[in-house]
This record gives structure tokens, C-alpha cells and sequence, in this order.
């Protein structure tokens, strides 16, 4: 980072130059900015891809640049009323602290059952803003620009250019998919950004008359190429089976801490990734107890020497079609818990040695913004556009491609599908809560 007139200047291997003004400046080097230096954006994928070590700061560096961007190119080719404008000048600082309230490791917590944790990271960016230091940064902007910024980040507020920041086709997607494509080494990621920053339109909604960011028609295809990067990269990357392998032994270590009340869910908001770690193990060596003495003697030494969980049998998505599986298959239940024990002690494995992992992303491939047809303005949802786009159907099967259901054991072991899908079937697993597969 050096200084460069009135502004500071960091070179960033994604975008090349990245120029800061003096208030975020002041933002990046409060102690709640420069934490985000050590958490991992991409969690443990590490441990698979050995170059994905950058960080939130990176990225979050990166929405601030774009956004920079976009504000300059939507204010050149735009004349729209005033009310439009209103909380502009917030939207490059939302941008930057996005990602303020990450946990360590970034969303692999935020899989965890609500009691569990105090809330995702969004809720916990308003905890971070009560921070003195970036108080101080942020005044500037004036009074009530913390609580505006809040609002910004969750997508809420009148600010007609929020969706720069949280929408469907925020920047923040435009950047990940670049920046985790190049230091994962995967040529997946590869969007067409600038053609999407010149492609971006403010434009009023016909139902409801409010202002907001959308597209014009003649970048429409370029979403398609943005639709295609996130497929490849959940595939590839996000979902890859020993990403998930990483990541679940990680949420059952987290887990069982809590539940053993060595950590509480406060404990885990403000920890980076190393110190997070470290305390785990501080407290697991220190107390006494069966749980305690599985995580610091077992658990913690295997992801940290990358002894993880295998597959002992894995089913794509799609050929689990019309099948009833339980409802809580995607999340992290006490129900599902009580089904992994069971499977574990036919197994010959310890209580929590088993992990059932469907991953689940809501609406991972659905973009919902208005477009601008020569004029007419149309709202891209769930239906597609007749004869400009059909990304519903599209987006579907490129989903129920991606997701995979998994079975993993902190042992070897190897069972068919069959067996698996017959313990799922039983009614003591299926209960109340089934449901059919799309």
C-alpha cells in the first residue's frame, strides 16, 4: 500500500490498481478491517486447492473497487431524478465492509443450526459497527451513516443503489467468482465483468414504481456466463467432496464445543481463523471429559494434518429425483445427529464419526432484476423472458447437477448406495418432516 496524491494505492493481482479514498482508508486500517487479513474467503478449500489462502480483505478490497466502478458508469450514461442518487455516496463503503461480521473460516459456521451461533454474518456486521475505532472512520459520512451502511449491506433501506451491494447481481458475485478462480488455479470463474459494469442500468419498477439496479438487454448473455462461472465453481470447487469432507469435520469440532460448553456462540464472533483454532485447543487440552478429550486428542490434530473424513459413498442429486428423503438431510439437526450416531455405531465408528452432507445453496442460480428492453422494463424472476432469456429451467438442472449426497466416515468405509438410502427410508429417520426430491 503506498500514497498516491489524494488517495492510497494498492496493487491487487485480480484487478491490477486499486484506489482508495482517504475515509476508506481509515476504514482499512481499523482493527475490524484488518482482521478480515485472517479469515480464509474460501474456508478450508485450502486444503484441497493449495493457493486459496486469500482472504475477505482481498475481495472485500475488490467489491469496493468495482463498485468505485459502477457508480461511475451508471452516473455517465444516467439522467434520472435526484431521489436516485440519495446514499451514493455510502455505497463504496458498504461495499468495502460487506463482509465485515465474517466468521472464522467464512460461511462454513453459518451451516450450523441457529442455536448454535448468534446469526450469519450480515447480523453480526452491525456488532462490528459499534466498534470505536471504525466509528471513528466513518465519521465523515456523517451521524447515521453506520446504520445506513447496515442497512445497505442486509439489503434493506430506501437506497435505490443498495442492490450494487446485496441483490441478485451484486458485485460482490462478480468479484468471488474472479478472484477464487484465479487463486484456485481453476479457469472456471472467468465472468465477462466489464461488459456487466457497462451493461448496468437503474431503472423503475412497473409494479411498485421504486427505483432500482438491473441490466440492459444486450448483457443479458453475459448473466448466462456468470450463471455458467458459479456452476463450475460450486462443482469444482465450493462443493468438491474433500472441501465438504474439510468443512464438515470443522462444524463438527465448532459443534460439539459448543454443546459441550467449552465455547459458547459469543465466543465465536471476532476470532480469525488461527486464533479460533488455538483456543479450541486451549480449552479442549485444558478440561476434562470425553468430548473434550476427542477434540483435542482425535479431531482438531486431524484437520489440522489434514486427516479428513471419506467418502463412503456418494448419489449426484438427479438420482435422487422422486425419492423421500427426511427434511433435515440439507441441515444440522439434532434429528439428523441422532440418525449419524446410529449409522456410526453399525459402522464400528465413535458417536459424531459420521457425517451426512447434502449441501444446500437457496437460490444459488435465480436472479431476480429488472432488465431494460429498448425501453420496456421487464422483470427477470422466475419465469425467464420469452425469447431473451430462460435461466429458471437452466438454473434447475444446473443445481440438482452440482449438489451431491455424501456420506462421510472419520474411518474408512465403504457401503453401497442402497444401504444408504434404505436407512434414510426407515421411518424412524424419515419421520414426520419428509419430503420429495426435486
Amino acid at each position: 500500500m503506498s500514497e498516491h496524491g489524494s488517495s492510497i494505492v494498492i496493487r491487487d493481482p485480480v484487478w491490477n490498481t486499486i484506489r482508495v479514498d482517504r475515509v476508506a482508508a481509515r476504514i482499512i486500517d481499523s482493527p475490524p478491517f484488518q482482521r478480515l487479513r485472517y479469515i480464509r474467503q474460501l474456508g478450508l478449500a485450502h486444503l484441497v486447492y493449495p493457493g486459496a489462502t486469500h482472504t475477505r480483505f482481498d475481495h472485500a478490497l475488490g467489491v469496493y473497487h468495482l463498485s468505485v466502478r459502477a457508480l461511475r458508469i451508471l452516473g455517465a450514461h444516467s439522467r434520472l431524478p435526484a431521489e436516485v442518487w440519495r446514499g451514493k455516496e455510502l455505497i463504496p463503503y458498504a461495499a468495502l465492509l460487506h463482509d465485515i461480521g465474517h466468521y472464522a473460516f467464512s460461511h462454513a459456521l453459518e451451516e450450523l443450526e441457529p442455536e448454535r451461533i448468534a446469526g450469519d454474518h450480515e447480523r453480526m456486521s452491525a456488532l462490528f459497527f459499534e466498534s470505536p475505532e471504525l466509528r471513528k472512520a466513518l465519521e465523515p459520512l456523517g451521524k447515521d451513516a453506520s446504520e445506513e451502511i447496515v442497512r445497505i449491506i442486509r439489503g434493506r433501506g430506501s437506497c435505490a443503489l443498495r442492490g450494487l451491494v446485496s441483490g441478485s447481481l451484486d458485485l460482490d458475485k462478480m468479484e468471488y467468482l474472479r478472484r477464487d478462480a484465479r487463486f484456485c488455479g481453476v479457469p472456471y470463474g472467468e465472468v465477462d465483468v466489464e461488459r456487466l459494469l457497462q451493461g448496468l442500468a437503474i431503472l423503475r419498477d412497473p409494479a411498485t414504481g421504486a427505483w432500482e439496479v438491473g441490466v440492459r438487454a444486450r448483457a443479458v448473455s453475459t448473466l448466462e456466463s456468470l450463471l455458467f462461472a458459479k456452476y463450475q465453481m460450486f462443482r469444482n470447487v465450493y462443493w468438491h467432496h474433500a472441501v465438504r469432507a474439510a468443512t464438515g469435520l470443522y462444524k463438527r469440532i465448532v459443534e460439539r464445543a459448543v454443546e459441550a460448553g467449552l465455547l459458547s456462540p459469543i465466543d465465536l464472533i471476532g476470532p480469525t481463523d488461527e486464533e479460533l483454532l488455538f483456543e479450541l485447543r486451549r480449552r479442549a487440552g485444558a478440561a476434562t471429559g470425553e468430548v473434550a478429550k476427542r477434540l483435542h486428542r482425535r479431531w482438531l490434530p486431524a484437520l489440522l494434518h489434514r486427516r479428513l473424513p471419506k467418502r463412503a459413498v456418494e448419489i449426484p442429486a438427479w438420482q435422487l429425483e422422486e425419492r423421500i428423503l427426511p427434511a433435515w438431510v440439507s441441515g444440522d439437526t439434532a434429528e439428523k445427529r441422532r440418525w449419524e450416531d446410529g449409522v456410526a455405531a453399525e459402522l464400528g465408528l465413535a458417536p459424531g464419526e459420521v457425517i451426512l452432507d447434502f449441501p444446500v445453496t437457496g437460490a444459488m442460480f435465480q436472479l431476480d432484476l429488472l432488465v431494460d428492453r429498448g425501453g420496456r422494463t421487464t422483470r427477470l424472476g422466475k419465469t425467464g423472458i420469452p425469447g431473451l432469456i430462460d435461466l429458471p429451467k437452466l438454473a434447475e438442472q444446473l443445481y440438482r447437477t452440482a449438489r451431491v449426497l455424501r456420506l462421510f466416515t472419520f474411518e474408512r468405509r465403504t457401503v453401497e448406495p442402497a444401504w444408504l438410502l434404505d436407512r434414510l427410508a426407515r421411518p424412524e429417520a424419515a419421520g414426520v418432516g419428509s419430503r420429495r426430491q426435486p
